[in-house]
């Protein structure tokens, strides 16, 4: 298992070196000139301007700029805002915000999507799953900010169940129908995912030489069908963990949330590079330590998997 982990860390380093090489080219190598649109409509004293490209390294070559910026990684120092704003203390403001919220949705996603479709799975061609594929392929198929309004109006102005818009502090409470929201298009591919996943194990022979044994239908369904149609939809799970950090921006407008996605949002209309950077790569960091959870958990999940040399 140890040489296991060090071989998947060893693995991820040209991964991670791979992605923010090209995050920081294709951020920096936009056409424009993003210190003179500090200034819009105004001509800035050509010192100010030398003194900024300095400060934010703009005057170096780009590979230089890259090497600067990946050294200040490897300390944990992610730079500056255009502002003068550490991104250290932005990241620290937002993040937590949006990691609450991607939990939330996460959570809804594995207890609901699951059940869902286990027992979907379980009564195939039944009415109960007739219905739920039914809803799954409307939730794939309405865009995510039509769902947000959908759920503004009914929960939030007619039944009054919810805040239309997130408070200050940004509550857990608040954050709910958002995080539900958030969820529901993944929510469709985690049932529809363990439906199928469930239907192919319960043929399997396995499942029927525990049934002839005598083992009841109560030890069978979590202990052999569920856990071992686990795994396509843990990677599933482990995956959309990252996509909904990222994937949160027009919740968190529509909600007004104030985490990474609206910071970010923000950073890439005001052409703020060192910030659309800073928090890709974190979310890069995030996807690759969520995928190195994910392939840890096969071998519990499934006894046939081993991690051998």
């Amino acid at each position: 298992m140890t040489g296991y982990i060090l071989r998947r860390v060893l693995q991820a380093i040209p991964v991670f070196l791979g992605t923010t090489f090209l995050i920081y080219f294709m951020v920096f190598a936009m056409p424009g000139d993003p210190i003179l649109a500090l200034f819009p409509g105004r001509s800035p004293d050509p010192a100010v301007v030398a003194q900024l490209r300095a400060q934010y390294h703009l005057d170096q070559p780009f590979i230089v700029q890259y090497f600067i910026y990946l050294g200040g990684i490897l300390q944990g120092n992610f730079g500056l805002t255009f502002s003068g704003e550490a991104i250290n203390d932005v990241l620290a403001r937002t993040f937590p915000v949006t990691a609450r919220l991607a939990g939330l949705a996460l959570t809804f996603l594995a207890i609901s999507g699951i059940l869902v479709g286990l027992v979907s799975g379980l009564r195939k061609g039944k009415l109960f799953d007739a219905t739920s594929l039914a809803v799954s392929l409307l939730l794939i198929s309405l865009p995510i900010f039509v769902i947000a309004f959908v759920a503004q109006f009914v929960f939030g102005i007619q039944l009054g169940w919810a805040r239309t818009t997130v408070g200050s502090g940004a509550p857990t409470a608040d954050l709910i129908l958002p995080a539900v929201v958030l969820a529901s298009a993944s929510f469709a591919q985690i049932m529809r995912l363990t439906r199928a996943s469930v239907i192919e194990t319960a043929g399997l022979d396995f499942v029927r030489t525990a049934y002839s044994k005598g083992l009841s239908r109560g030890r069978v369904i979590p202990v052999h069908i569920l856990r071992n149609s686990l795994i396509p939809v843990v990677t599933y799970l482990g995956t959309d963990f990252g996509t909904l950090l990222v994937g949160a921006t027009i919740t968190e407008g529509i909600f007004n949330v104030p985490g990474v996605g609206n910071t970010l949002f923000q950073a890439i209309k005001r052409g703020e590079g060192p910030t659309v950077v800073s928090f890709v790569t974190v979310m890069v960091l995030l996807y690759l330590v969520v995928n190195l959870l994910v392939d840890l958990l096969y071998g519990l999940l499934d006894p046939r998997i081993r991690y051998v040399k």
